[in-house]
């Protein structure tokens, strides 16, 4: 973390003293140096089996194994994602002049580019990495903030298509204003009721109050709000598919890889170790958003056109089947360490397969920009078959087919809800029986408008002016690459993944 955002803020120094036109060039090799160098640092703290058994920075931090495991996902994403970003033609040239302005055209044709767009990432994932390790509720908060913040600026400087950016800009704010919000409201209520917001501190409180006092269950509420907001579950889902669609493809591959593994690890530290010990009065209400964003996710994204907005309710639906795990994981009388196992695998394979995705998405242009009308991929797989069949692919992961990550992902899930559910038994067993039904009969109508489109690339004819395939620079080529040797790789070798979640979630403390 602290290396990440050190690099932030020499990247700030950069672009308040280096020359204009050196700045990418020291900005791209600080940037990845940076990323890389952090992710090595996880990695030597795994193979030295040096991870902290109590919170560090005075309690602030929960340096244990999902956290590591957590925060070498959100490494590796984000560095493949500043490889895509590296790319020219996604950000605007300036994003201070009025879309078709003169001032715009003089920007464009002088070459401008917003360097800042570096730092800005830079910060983001120190936000990403210090909100699911947080271990009290203000630090946790300070992460929301410190991710969300430069995402807000980010979603706004696509070059194309203007002013749908900068429409996603204010949308992605607002729904980020509203989560903060219920977050800050939820805390002061949990504060209330605990005299701290230290999650060993709220979880002492918990064990020795009254589950049903007001002050508690309104913070628990707010609290669950403001982290479903950031997840995206259902019904809080509302303005997700249009800032994925506005804002720019790279940006939108961070947000819906990093952002979605960074929130779900938030949920898991909040009511796991802060709020586990009142897990019944909540888990009813779990069961209802799960349901709910599973089936809003794979309906509606039926009935989408553009590219990017199907893939945005298809991480509505995903976003519902990590719901499904959260809710087993919870169960802690089971000592139940398989569904933390499950998620973390789940998040590792499902986000790989996001930025990859959204790679090639970047690849298909119209004149105007990329061509997200799904019309216009009609007959890719005549034009480019090599781009094509590896979209499939990926859209098969997202469907779950057997083979491929993602079916591994969504089996390790199920299945340990079912035997979170068959041990526990009672009434609980009953409840995670049904969850997997209706996440299983989800899948079955998400595999339907993935296979809508292999079959629009595949067996439809290309339109005589369809979509022209840009020349990939080597960052895309190495992030499609990457992504599609993780899909394929952990869908025919899973174990070994498998063994190092289990690992990392075996190493959560709870103090």
């Amino acid at each position: 973390m602290l290396l990440v955002f050190g690099a932030a803020v020499v990247g700030v120094l950069v672009e308040a003293f280096a020359p204009r036109y050196m700045r990418k060039s020291i900005h791209v090799p600080l940037t990845l140096l940076s990323l890389a160098g952090a992710f090595a640092l996880v990695i030597v703290q795994v193979v030295k089996g040096a991870v902290p058994t109590a919170p560090v920075a005075m309690g602030a931090i929960a340096v244990d194994g999902p956290s590591l495991f957590i925060w070498g996902i959100i490494l590796v994403l984000s560095f493949v994602c500043v490889l895509m970003i590296n790319d020219e033609g996604h950000f605007v040239a300036s994003a201070a002049a009025v879309p078709g302005s003169a001032d715009e055209e003089e920007a464009e044709a002088a070459g401008g580019s917003h360097t800042e767009v570096y730092p800005l990432v830079l910060f983001a994932v120190g936000g990403m990495l210090m909100f699911p390790a947080s271990h009290d509720l203000l630090t946790m908060f300070v992460g929301l903030e410190v991710m969300s913040l430069p995402l807000y600026l980010l979603c706004g400087l696509a070059r194309r298509r203007r002013l749908l950016s900068q429409e996603a800009s204010m949308k992605y704010f607002l729904l980020g204003a509203f989560s903060s919000a219920f977050f800050l409201y939820g805390t002061a209520m949990i504060y209330g009721y605990a005299g701290t917001v230290s999650f060993t501190g709220i979880s002492k409180a918990l064990a020795t109050g009254s589950l049903l006092d007001p002050i508690l269950l309104l913070g628990l509420s707010l609290l669950g709000v403001g982290l479903l907001f950031k997840i995206g579950a259902a019904p809080f889902q509302a303005w997700k598919p249009d800032v994925y669609q506005g804002a720019p493809t790279p940006i939108t591959a961070l947000m819906a890889s990093g952002t979605l593994v960074a929130a779900v690890g938030a949920v898991l530290r909040v009511f796991w170790v802060a709020l586990g010990n009142m897990d019944w009065d909540w888990r009813p209400v779990m069961w209802a958003v799960a349901a709910l964003t599973m089936v809003v996710g794979a309906i509606l994204a039926i009935t989408q056109t553009d590219i990017k907005r199907m893939l945005a309710y298809s991480s509505i639906a995903h976003a519902g089947f990590l719901l499904i795990g959260v809710m087993a994981t919870f169960d802690k009388s089971l000592q139940n360490s398989k569904s933390l196992s499950a998620i973390l695998f789940y998040l590792l394979v499902y986000s790989i397969t996001t930025v990859g995705a959204f790679a090639v998405v970047t690849m298909v242009r119209d004149p105007g920009g990329e061509a997200g009308h799904l019309s216009r991929w009609a007959g890719l797989g005549k034009r480019s078959p090599i781009l094509a069949g590896i979209f499939a692919f990926f859209l098969l992961a997202f469907a779950g087919i057997p083979l491929t990550s993602g079916f591994f992902g969504k089996y390790a899930v199920f299945a340990a809800a079912l035997a979170s559910g068959s041990e526990a038994g009672d009434s609980l067993g009953g409840w995670m029986t049904g969850l997997v039904v209706v996440g299983v009969i989800a899948s079955a109508i998400a595999a339907f408008f993935y296979v809508r489109v292999i079959v629009l690339m595949f067996f439809s004819e290309p339109a005589a002016d369809g979509p022209s395939i840009a020349v990939p620079s080597m960052g895309t080529v190495a992030v499609i690459a990457i992504s599609l040797l993780v899909t394929v790789g952990v869908g025919l070798f899973p174990q070994p993944m498998l063994d190092l979640a289990n690992q990392a979630a075996s190493g959560l403390f709870i103090r």
